[in-house]
């Protein structure tokens, strides 16, 4: 396992590599001005000396290559620069945003794991049953539909016509401070929102994978045996037919991050959505491929560990020949 691990981190450095490089160079061919996104307003009725002044203290008049090369030097001592957008230290605003982040993914992708897996087995009990039907019409209709057109419904429906759940926000708009009743009340939303859009992935191959699994020899042989269907489910059909699942971890990773982007935006859940977009529309280079660097490292954690459950709970993997 440690070895497994020791060779996926070697592999992500030039993967951050590129990737880092690679949002200078686009930042840099973007339209817009980093000056003028620092100054705001004010830009408007400066002068030019002044726009220059400015332009040689942010570096902006530097290429993208020798800018890219300072911030990676200077990340490697734990300095990721100072946004220019924001106005804070990056490590500030990625620390006072990235764990509202974690905690809406972690407890979405969790119910979009646990919910199904549940759906999935029980379709793949009965082939072809209305509930197989049923269950596999919703996972391909909600397969469908964009994530933020869900996360508006379901703004219209429980907030709106229900008034039932807050429509956004961390906390209750009088309150003084932040308690973990108004943030569970405040989550239910965005991360029900987002595991719906992460369900129909892991419904549809859960429901494959315990199907054929059902429909392989040993389950028929135990079956004929006089096997109880339970055990037969858990012990035999659940434990193969699950693994597809585990590689599908660490694919979903990509599609979460954006998810979890565009319900952040439509709830106004302060994790860094916020700080992405404006770091994208201000051409701020140290938060942008702070935060590029963050959701690659997060991709290549998710596929290390989806690698690292298919060859535990797989007998005929070897970690070491991975």
């Amino acid at each position: 396992m440690a070895r497994l691990a020791g060779r996926r981190a070697l592999f992500a450095v030039p993967v951050v590599l590129v990737v880092t490089f690679g949002v200078f160079a686009i930042a840099a061919a973007s339209p817009f001005d980093p000056v003028k996104g620092y100054a705001g307003t004010a830009a408007l009725g400066a002068d030019q000396e002044t726009l220059d002044r400015l332009r040689d203290n942010l570096g902006a008049d530097q290429s993208f290559v020798v800018r890219w090369w300072h911030w990676l030097t200077s990340a490697l001592t734990g300095d990721l620069g100072h946004s220019t957008v924001l106005r804070q230290p990056v490590t500030q605003v990625i620390g006072e945003r990235l764990v509202w982040s974690a905690l809406l993914c972690a407890v979405a992708f969790a119910v979009a794991v646990t919910l199904g897996t549940l759906l999935g087995v029980s379709a793949a009990r009965r082939p072809g049953s209305t509930l197989d039907r049923a269950v596999t019409s919703l996972a391909y209709t909600l397969e469908a539909a964009p994530v933020f057109w869900i996360a508006l419904l379901a703004v219209w429906l429980f907030a709106l016509q229900w008034d039932v759940l807050p429509a956004g926000g961390l906390t209750d708009t009088a309150s003084a401070r932040v308690t973990p009743g108004q943030v569970a009340g405040h989550l239910v939303l965005p991360a029900g929102v987002l595991a719906v859009s992460q369900l129909p992935w892991f419904t549809l191959y859960v429901r494959e994978g315990v199907a054929d699994a059902l429909a392989e020899d040993p389950v028929r042989g135990a079956r004929a045996r006089g096997v109880r269907e339970r055990t037969v489910l858990v012990q035999h059909a659940l434990r193969s037919g699950l693994l597809p699942v585990l590689t599908l971890i660490g694919s979903r990773v990509p599609e979460l991050i954006t998810g979890a982007l565009l319900v952040e935006s439509v709830f106004s859940w302060p994790g860094i959505a916020a700080a992405t977009v404006e770091a994208a529309t201000a051409v701020d280079f140290p938060l942008l491929a702070a935060l590029t660097t963050l959701a690659t490292a997060a991709v290549l954690a998710g596929n290390l560990l989806a690698d690292l459950l298919y060859g535990l709970f797989d007998p005929r993997v070897k970690l070491s020949e991975m």
